[in-house]
């Protein structure tokens, strides 16, 4: 129905060509800039269902006060994928985490799959490439984070924190949360979780123009075979390069997943792909610039090396498989 509406306002309505390319990128940007909406929302409002139950501060208290035996890694994760952030807004998280005497290789497994997977990506990869492809890549970013964190958390990194982080953990101490809001009525609760749903639509919504409006641009005026010369399949480096061309770019997962959409479309191998946007959106220079508030800038090219080694894994996987 969407891509009928698309066609109909398109071609009918404003009278273009569907053979020119201006018209094709049109066409392209009002279908998904209308199917990420729709979709971003639904989920959002399903993820804002399981935030309102299941409070950053029962987490937390959860993680410090029994032994999980390693699990701890997957709810880390878990919890980093369920919740709304990009990379940037997920160190005061981070801080939160370090503060509430977590771990710092579980905090690590937080921060590595928030930023990479949330209700904004899941929403945009339905759309773009199926669920089929959606649940693999949403696994692999729980998985990632779960073997990032494990690995630096047994490398011992705590002495790289800055002595800020140091003094904090120093003076704060671990309060039992109160979650007095579980005991709202489900009905009470649903309007303030669908504002939450539009505010998050609303925050996100120039990212997504801009985003597909770039996508819309490469579908219909960027030759076919342009990407594929310097990043095909056939190119053992096209996976590495692409994490070093991703890093200097900085954006959330509603302004390059569009991008990422049309990358595919162009031909570009899917691994290839995905590894420039889990690039950008988790080891991009803005995250590091705030990360340097709370790590020494060895720890930050620790956490940054490790993250890459295993995006680049993850890629060559990705291109295996598909």
């Amino acid at each position: 129905m969407i891509q009928q509406f698309a066609d109909w306002l398109i071609y009918d309505v404003f009278g273009l060509n569907a053979a020119e390319a201006f018209a094709q990128s049109a066409n392209f940007f009002v279908y998904d800039t209308i199917k990420i909406l729709i979709l971003l929302f639904c989920i959002s409002v399903l993820m804002g269902i399981v935030n309102a139950y299941f409070p950053i501060e029962r987490l937390r208290n959860y993680l410090v006060n029994h032994k999980l035996y390693g699990l701890q890694y997957f709810f880390a994760s878990l919890f980093g994928a369920i919740t709304p952030f990009c990379s940037c807004s997920s160190i005061p998280l981070f801080l939160g985490f370090v503060k509430g005497g977590i771990p710092l290789g579980v905090t690590f497994a937080y921060l590595i799959t928030s930023p990479l997977v949330n209700e904004v990506a899941v929403a945009m990869f339905i759309g773009a490439f199926g669920v089929r492809v959606t649940v693999i890549y949403v696994v692999s970013g729980i998985v990632l984070g779960m073997v990032g964190g494990f690995v630096l958390g047994k490398m011992k990194l705590e002495r790289y924190l800055t002595d800020w982080v140091k003094q904090i953990q120093s003076m704060s101490t671990s309060e039992a949360g109160k979650w007095e809001s579980e005991h709202t009525p489900f009905v009470k609760r649903l309007p303030s979780i669908v504002r939450e749903a539009l505010g998050i639509v609303r925050g996100v919504l120039l990212y997504i123009v801009i985003g597909i409006g770039i996508g819309a641009f490469m579908h219909g005026y960027v030759p076919e075979g342009f990407f594929e010369q310097f990043m095909a399949k056939s190119n053992w480096f096209a996976v590495p390069v692409s994490v070093l061309l991703a890093v200097p770019v900085y954006a959330n997962a509603a302004g390059i997943v569009p991008v990422v959409e049309v990358f595919v479309a162009k031909g570009i191998p899917i691994g290839t792909a995905l590894v420039f946007m889990m690039s950008v959106v988790g080891l991009s220079l803005p995250e590091a610039t705030l990360l340097k508030k709370v790590m020494t800038w060895r720890l930050i090219g620790i956490f940054f090396g490790v993250v890459t080694v295993s995006i680049v894994a993850l890629g060559y996987f990705f291109n295996v498989i598909f």
